[in-house]
């Protein structure tokens, strides 16, 4: 199924540019930024705690004070709620690293260690169920993928092939591939439960795909 690129609206974009999605215009009142991250903090916690099948859009609504119409205005289904919920988050507790941090090998490492970290809590559990919701509901995780994963793989398949160019990273492969390659097995090993997904498991698997400089 070809990939689409759909605009992410839902979550407001944070000053600096962070991988949060900006709203999309709309006509009327504009929207409000802390209304906006109550709900996606809202929709985040609920489904944290209580399951996605609780997280419906009347506890939602009950949870953040913002009433029904305003959330049914602003997303256009419930499973993108979700989606841009888990993202708000993500982009919080999983920012892609700047190009100041670093080697684009160093910034994998440290990415890729913090994601490992992030699947053996609250948050692997929320993805796997957000992906599940998405496909249970339309057919496939497409859905997942434009909202929320596109933006992130790219900017990581960018930083990969960055390291390529300047010799940093001596892996021949496409970025897209070697990006695949290290996030596809920590994601297929955690849903798994092959083995532990640990920091140190990310890292040492980042060095043995991009084969870093030195």
């Amino acid at each position: 199924m070809p990939k689409v690129c759909v605009r992410r609206p839902g979550v407001v974009r944070a000053k600096g540019g962070s991988d949060e999605a900006d709203s999309a215009p709309r006509r009327g009142r504009p929207r409000s930024i802390e209304t906006s991250n109550a709900i996606l903090e809202s929709a985040y916690a609920l489904m944290a705690s209580t399951g996605l099948a609780a997280t419906t859009i009347d506890a939602i609504a009950r949870h953040s004070s913002v009433s029904k119409m305003t959330i049914y205005k602003w997303w256009p289904s419930r499973e993108a709620l979700l989606i841009d919920a888990f993202l708000h988050h993500a982009a919080q507790m999983l920012p892609l690293p700047p190009a100041s941090s670093g080697s684009p090998a160093a910034r994998a490492r440290r990415h890729a260690a913090a994601y490992a970290e992030a699947l053996q809590g609250e948050f692997g559990k929320v993805q796997l169920a957000v992906i599940s919701e998405c496909i249970s509901k339309t057919g496939s995780a497409e859905l997942f993928y434009a909202r929320y994963l596109q933006f992130r793989r790219d900017a990581l398949v960018e930083m990969i092939a960055a390291g390529q160019k300047d010799g940093s990273i001596l892996a021949e492969a496409l970025p897209e591939d070697l990006y695949d390659a290290i996030y596809g097995s920590l994601f297929y090993r955690y849903v798994f439960g092959i083995t532990p997904v640990t920091p140190a498991y990310a890292r040492n698997l980042v060095d043995l795909v991009l084969r870093p400089k030195g």
